[in-house]
């Protein structure tokens, strides 16, 4: 299995992040990445997946916004070209935005009818391949040096040549805002599960009758850490549950039904997920990637001064 395409569905507007969402698609927010300059969401998110063997990404986007994206990133490659020709680090993103536009295509969602038909909409772009799948809202920090979580997981689907999807044990209390699955530890691997069960943000009430994994903490979950690497197949499964009426139409159902179908694996991400539309999410997100990068040292000063300014306040 080669894993050449990624998708990142990016056509939500972001109502948690009201007023700011309401002028600017939340995916073109600037935010300071590892290597010490600010970027859009969407190209951090890009440069994830290029950074991990990824050739080609689709970007699903609402109606218009695929011209925005275009316009926006033509613009800051020209101010790059123009005011800073002479510097190094802007002739590098200058490069960087230019391979992220020969290589990604637009692809619009006409109607808000669910993540799954999100999903759906790059069935044409897929083409038949298995496909890395992010989420445009959300920022990925590894904690291995020089080894993105996009890789981590490409590196697992390639050598089982399967389906998987990157979990993260979870807190029993924060289950409710993620999809958790349960299943069967490979033998020999202390980080690998047979998938057998799914479900959408569940209740702990239900987590606990039917979710637990045995060898977890107490009290913990496996939860879906916003990425997967998904066979073709996905798409067959989401138009059954369309013809059923299902809507809007969700993802995990058609995952559930791949579990049964086919060898679906779940590996524990050594890394963390930031969901940037939560309440601070984009703050922690910020906060993560200063710690993860260049400027540590400098996060760390201004977090600690931070602090004791509020202390004496």
């Amino acid at each position: 299995m080669k894993i050449k395409k990624a998708v990142i569905t990016a056509a939500a507007r972001g109502d948690r992040l009201y007023p700011v969402a309401d002028t600017i698609q939340k995916a073109m927010l600037p935010v300071l990445d590892v290597d010490g300059l600010y970027k859009p969401v969407i190209q951090i998110i890009a440069e994830e997946a290029f950074e991990s063997g990824i050739e080609e990404i689709g970007i699903i986007c609402a109606p218009g916004d695929g011209e925005r994206y275009t316009s926006a990133f033509d613009s800051l490659r020209s101010n790059l070209t123009k005011s800073f020709h002479h510097v190094d680090w802007a002739k590098i993103q200058a490069e960087k935005i230019n391979h992220l536009l020969a290589n990604v295509t637009f692809i619009e969602q006409t109607e808000a009818l669910g993540y799954g038909d999100a999903v759906l909409c790059s069935e044409k772009f897929v083409n038949g391949e298995p496909f890395l799948l992010l989420l445009g809202d959300y920022i990925y920090v590894s904690q291995i040096a020089n080894k993105r979580c996009a890789a981590q997981l490409i590196e697992i689907a390639q050598q089982e040549n399967c389906a998987v999807s990157a979990v993260n044990p979870t807190i029993e209390h924060q289950i409710t805002r993620y999809g958790t699955v349960t299943g069967k530890q490979l033998p020999n691997h202390s980080n690998l599960y047979q998938i057998e069960k799914l479900i959408e943000k569940p209740s702990l009430s239900v987590a606990e009758l039917e979710l637990q994994t045995p060898g977890l903490r107490i009290g913990y979950y496996l939860c879906f850490f916003g990425m997967h690497v998904l066979t073709a197949d996905v798409f067959e499964l989401l138009k059954e549950l369309q013809n059923k009426g299902e809507m809007p139409l969700r993802l995990t159902p058609a995952l559930q039904e791949l579990a049964l179908k086919e060898k679906y694996l779940a590996v524990e991400m050594k890394g963390s997920r930031y969901d940037l539309s939560r309440k601070h999410g984009l703050l922690r997100a910020q906060v993560a990637l200063g710690l993860a990068g260049e400027g540590k040292t400098e996060t760390l000063s201004t977090l600690i001064e931070l602090i004791a300014e509020a202390s004496i306040h």
